[in-house]
C-alpha cells in the first residue's frame, strides 16, 4: 500500500509556485481546506488563479488570500459574502469569471474523470456562453465547457487515512470530492487521520488513488456564515 502521508502543510503543499491555479473545496464556510489557505498565505504566492464555488468572507477562507492581494483571478459561482472581493472585482483589480454552480461542479468532475470537454444547456443564451461552441441535441441547444485544468486540488475530508482514502461529513460532501483527482496533485487535510484499515470501504467516498498527499489538519474554525436568530417571547 502507497503511504501517501505527509507530516505537516508545509510538506503537503512542496511545490506550490506563484502563478499557478488552483481548486479550493467547500461550500461557504462549511469543509474549505484551512490549513492549506493558511499555508498560502504565509508562502505568499502571488498571480494565483482560484477555482472555488465561493470566495470566502473578508477574514477568513479565501478571504485571507484576497486582503494580501495573492489572487489573479476568481472562477466562482456565489461570491456575495466578501466585501473585499467585490471591492476588487469592481476596481479592475481581480480578474473575475463567474460559472453556474452546477456547471462549475461538472467542470471539476469531468477533470477528474479525464474528459477534456462536456456539453450543458446552462448559461445558453446569456454571457456565459459568449465564444464558447454551441451545438443542437434533440431540438435543444448546449454549450460545450471545458474541464478545468490546476496544479493542485486542496480539499478538506472529515477521515482519511494513509492510503488517501477519504470520507467526507455532512455539506463538506459538495465540490471536495469532485475536485479530488482534477488537478495534478491532491492535497488532502482532515480532522482525524488513522491507519490503512480502519475505515469501512463501504463509508469511504473517495479512494486514495485520486490523492497524492494527505495531512492531519489543526485548529479548525466552526465559523456560521449568516446568523439568524430568533427573538424572545
Amino acid at each position: 500500500m502507497i503511504n501517501k502521508k505527509v507530516n505537516n502543510v508545509q510538506e503537503a503543499l512542496k511545490g506550490v509556485k506563484s502563478g499557478m491555479t488552483f481548486m479550493l473545496g467547500g461550500f461557504g464556510l462549511c469543509g474549505i481546506p484551512e490549513n492549506a489557505i493558511t499555508e498560502l498565505v504565509r508562502l505568499g504566492v502571488k498571480d494565483v488563479t482560484c477555482i472555488s464555488n465561493n470566495a470566502g468572507v473578508d477574514d477568513f477562507g479565501l478571504g485571507l488570500l484576497l486582503q494580501n492581494r495573492q489572487v489573479k483571478k476568481m472562477i466562482s459561482s456565489y461570491v456575495g459574502e466578501n466585501d473585499e472581493f467585490e471591492r476588487q472585482m469592481l476596481s479592475g483589480e481581480l480578474e473575475v469569471e463567474l460559472t453556474p454552480q452546477g456547471t462549475l461542479a461538472e467542470k471539476c468532475r469531468a477533470a477528474q474523470a479525464g474528459f477534456p470537454a462536456f456539453y450543458t444547456p446552462a448559461g445558453y443564451g446569456t454571457e456565459v456562453a459568449e465564444g464558447k461552441e454551441t451545438r443542437e441535441f434533440n431540438g435543444k441547444m448546449y454549450v460545450l465547457e471545458p474541464a478545468f485544468k490546476a496544479d493542485f486540488s486542496f480539499v478538506k475530508a472529515w477521515k482519511g487515512d494513509a492510503a488517501g482514502n477519504l470520507i467526507f461529513k455532512g455539506t463538506s460532501r459538495n465540490f471536495n470530492p469532485n475536485m479530488c483527482g482534477a488537478a495534478t496533485i491532491t492535497v488532502a487535510e482532515v480532522e482525524e487521520l488513522v491507519p490503512v484499515g480502519e475505515l469501512d470501504p463501504n463509508q469511504i467516498h473517495i479512494p486514495g488513488i485520486f490523492v497524492q498527499r494527505i495531512f492531519q489538519g489543526e485548529k479548525y474554525e466552526k465559523r456560521i456564515e449568516q446568523r439568524t436568530v430568533r427573538q424572545r417571547n
